[in-house]
């Protein structure tokens, strides 16, 4: 069964999916790749975002641990953390490991 083999804590990670799966949280993702420990205003910067709602995207991304807050003097910058998605990675290489093996299987048992 799926579940049996699951990393440990991964169904903990469900929100991860959920941040995920919205778009501006993705681009403030790839723009904290780019360029580490940026403040809400240079996130902002460039986009139709206000800082209002940067700051509400980084604050869903920061409870899911894939962003966090440093602060620096009077300021707050926010860099990327990739631990969370190495976990989900092993479990998708788990997902897809399985799925080649049951698929495997299907092709053997059509070859008989």
């Amino acid at each position: 069964m799926l579940t049996s083999a699951l990393p440990q804590g991964f169904f903990r990670q469900a929100p991860l999916f959920a941040a995920l799966g919205d778009e501006t949280r993705l681009s403030l993702i790839a723009r904290l790749c780019q360029v580490s420990q940026q403040s809400i205003s240079q996130l902002a910067e460039g986009t139709k975002l206000t800082r209002q709602a940067v700051t509400k995207h980084l604050q869903v991304l920061e409870r899911v641990g894939l962003v966090r807050s440093v602060h620096k003097g009077r300021e707050t910058l926010f860099e990327f953390d990739a631990a969370p998605i190495e976990t989900m990675t092993q479990y998708l290489d788990l997902v897809s490991k399985q799925w080649d093996k049951k698929l495997t299987d299907l092709q053997t048992f059509l070859d008989e």
